[in-house]
């Protein structure tokens, strides 16, 4: 099986919602579970945990969740950014005129959400051939899978380095900054390098675009490592991004990776 973009983060209206009385979620959809923990990192911006811990999963995979809005079972994909074993976690952004994330973000402490227990997706670990560096490259809530890896830690102690990208507009975006600056202390191989595009970077990032600090040369001498055919690469997040990042690799002499022909990136597109 080869690995494709498998879906949205935050997915357009779709003909699997239902139509069903408001305040009622259809029996035996999604078992409903509480609301234990909500942390706001900033406007528009936070991640919500339930009282829910699934069957064991792979780091980097997705669960649906579902509320009932306006008459209407909504269900969408969000990849988990807890740790297989931990309680469920999400890290959300919110969209306007999102037919879902409205709703998650009126949840408050205590409140129900639909949530399937089923994990799905391939976006893993699993899937990233022998290499010596992993790039972990993700813009907005595209950090959440890495977070989910990096908590678990199965699979990690293959890559002599592993460097983590996180894209955001404002330092006030770089949710889970102190958790990872942390674990940056703790392992030498780990290099966190924050990108942000509309207000100064922290001293051990870069400011801008990760597309333009990878074209100037500025994210790789800031991770102190090249991006060469040594280096396996997961994107995660703003489709142009990936977009953009994939066709400078490809001109670099990179391939996507395929099970049946093994290559150097596999991404994740959220919109």
């Amino acid at each position: 099986m080869t690995f494709e973009p498998s879906r949205l983060q935050i997915p357009l209206e779709s003909p699997s919602d239902l139509r069903h009385p408001a305040g009622v979620i259809p029996a035996g959809l999604f078992p409903q579970v509480s609301v234990a923990a909500i942390e706001a990192w900033d406007a528009g911006l936070k991640t919500v945990r339930v009282d829910f811990t699934p069957e064991p999963f792979n780091a980097g995979q997705f669960f649906q969740l579902c509320l009932e809005r306006h008459g209407k079972v909504v269900k969408r994909s969000y990849s988990a950014a807890s740790a297989p074993g931990a309680p469920l976690e999400f890290f959300l952004s919110f969209v306007e005129k999102g037919e879902l994330t409205p709703g998650l973000f009126d949840l408050k402490v205590g409140d129900l959400l639909g949530v399937d227990p089923k994990p799905l997706g391939f976006f893993t670990l699993q899937e990233v051939p022998p290499c010596e560096t992993l790039w972990l490259i993700s813009t907005g809530t595209g950090l959440g899978p890495y977070i989910s890896m990096l908590r678990h830690g199965a699979g990690l102690a293959r890559f002599a380095r592993i460097v983590l990208v996180h894209g955001a507009r404002t330092v006030l975006q770089l949710a889970y900054q102190k958790e990872l600056e942390a674990r940056v202390a703790e392992d030498p191989r780990l290099t966190y390098v924050p990108v942000v595009s509309r207000s100064d970077a922290p001293a051990h990032g870069v400011s801008g675009r990760i597309t333009t600090a990878f074209a100037s040369g500025a994210l790789e001498e800031r991770a102190r490592v090249k991006l060469d055919t040594n280096s396996h690469v997961l994107f995660c997040g703003n489709p142009q991004m990936i977009e953009e990042m994939v066709t400078a690799l490809k001109a670099r002499g990179l391939a996507k990776h395929r099970r049946r022909e093994p290559g150097h990136f596999n991404f994740e597109k959220y919109w």
